[in-house]
């Protein structure tokens, strides 16, 4: 089984990987561009997934990370794959990703508290 940190670094990566797909691209351009929203929606579901996984002890010490919102937002992409609304994946990648990716790397900084 995977450590938490791994999965808290996934989160990481992935968010790494949004804000490059992301770099001098404007809402318009990613409207237009199949292959850059295809790109980014597979990151928000592997930061959904690796999300889900986070253990109950984490999920409780971080309570304020959206836990349950990411990991809902994953299963909507997935499952609802045909009816993906573009505005909220351009505002997840452009607002939430950037938010979460700084609230993981506190948690993987967090000295107080081991995640492993």
């Amino acid at each position: 089984m995977r450590s938490d940190a791994l999965y808290l670094r996934d989160i990481v990566d992935a968010a790494d990987a949004v804000e490059r797909f992301l770099i001098d691209a404007p809402e318009e351009r990613f409207r237009l561009n199949e292959l850059q929203q295809s790109a980014i929606l597979q990151k928000l579901i592997v930061i959904g997934e690796a999300a889900a996984r986070i253990s109950g002890a984490i999920r409780t010490a971080y309570p304020h990370v959206p836990w349950q919102d990411i990991v809902a937002f994953r299963n909507i992409a997935v499952h609802a794959y045909f009816s993906v609304d573009w505005t909220i994946v351009w505002n997840a990648a452009t607002v939430d990703v950037p938010d979460l990716k700084m609230q993981i790397e506190a948690i993987l900084r967090d000295t107080t508290h081991k995640v492993g």
